[in-house]
């Protein structure tokens, strides 16, 4: 049997943006906000996309778009959250690749590791609008939902609408991150602050601070930070574009396929984006032109308006 070439991909390089004091305040805390990263012009841009996405305006194999004859507000009004929109969208995938959000987290992402070069991989972005009047999420770590297997799960919050208390801004809990441990979940029993998801428990959450930021801030978190957020209880939206990354050099075992271990299991729908893919001998699984768009509640508000 022929061996196969265990070869790197090529490099990424991107600009280091952080001095060292931001790369240990986010190793302490497992945030950090970087204020005005991104312009008002990109801003205006993710605005437009989020509409072309939902009015079908990009090939997808699974997205319902919404009715042609609703405003923008109206489409807004009833759009809770769509997953993997940079697989269909370039536009995302633009700002998945974002050279300044990519250079901090080729300095963030696995700081903690001492040995780490700053090979970073992306393998999901989310965009959600949250109107107003719509739940928050309760407690939870991201790394729950996407484990790796050296604790590098890193969000990348790109805030397009300023985030606020009344608006329904993250809250944290600072250093939650630093012993590695996942806090087991339960239902909730407060389905008017936070929706459907699990929450976790057994922590003093006594402690959590607000993050309010402005809109073109950027909020990097890792995975293992308890975080929720509250209802929207303001008059405006707090869209936000979420994309989460890893080091390159972790396996990414969303889930385990016949043949596979724990161990082993690597799922390949990823983009690299800052220095080398470590298993680009592997190759890359291509994503399918689909999405998930979840509407909200509002929507059947909108239709009863317009007599559907």
């Amino acid at each position: 049997m022929e061996a196969i070439k265990m070869e790197s991909g090529p490099e990424i390089a991107v600009p280091k943006i952080l001095d060292d004091e931001q790369v240990q305040l986010f190793i302490e805390n497992g945030y950090l906000v970087i204020p005005d990263l991104m312009e008002e012009a990109e801003l205006d841009e993710l605005k437009v996309d989020l509409l072309a996405v939902a009015r079908g305006d990009y090939e997808s194999e699974n997205i319902e778009p919404v009715d042609s004859a609703l405003s923008d507000q109206e489409v807004l009004e009833t759009i809770l959250c769509i997953h993997q929109p940079h697989h269909i969208s370039p536009v995302i995938e633009k700002y998945v690749r974002h050279p300044k959000i990519c250079g901090i987290l080729s300095q963030i992402t696995a700081a903690h590791l001492p040995f780490w070069d700053g090979s970073v991989k992306c393998m999901q972005s989310m965009y959600f609008v949250k109107p107003p009047n719509f739940q928050g999420q309760a407690w939870h770590q991201d790394e729950v939902y996407i484990p790796t297997r050296d604790r590098s799960l890193i969000g990348a919050w790109i805030a397009v609408d300023d985030a606020t208390v009344e608006n329904g801004c993250l809250y944290v809990v600072p250093g939650s991150n630093r012993s590695g441990y996942l806090y087991p979940q339960h239902t909730h029993e407060n389905p008017d602050e936070f929706d459907f998801a699990p929450e976790s428990y057994g922590f003093d959450e006594s402690v959590e601070i607000p993050v309010e930021v402005k809109a073109g801030a950027l909020v990097f978190f890792n995975g293992y930070l308890l975080h929720r957020s509250y209802k929207n209880r303001g008059d405006t939206y707090r869209r936000v574009l979420v994309n989460h990354y890893c080091n390159a050099w972790s396996l990414l075992p969303w889930s385990i396929e016949e043949g596979e271990r724990p161990a082993n299991a690597d799922r390949r729908n990823v983009l690299p984006v800052a220095g080398t893919d470590p298993y680009a001998w592997k190759g890359y699984q291509t994503p399918a032109k689909s999405v998930g768009l979840r509407h909200c509640k509002a929507i059947d508000e909108v239709r009863a308006r317009r007599g559907e």
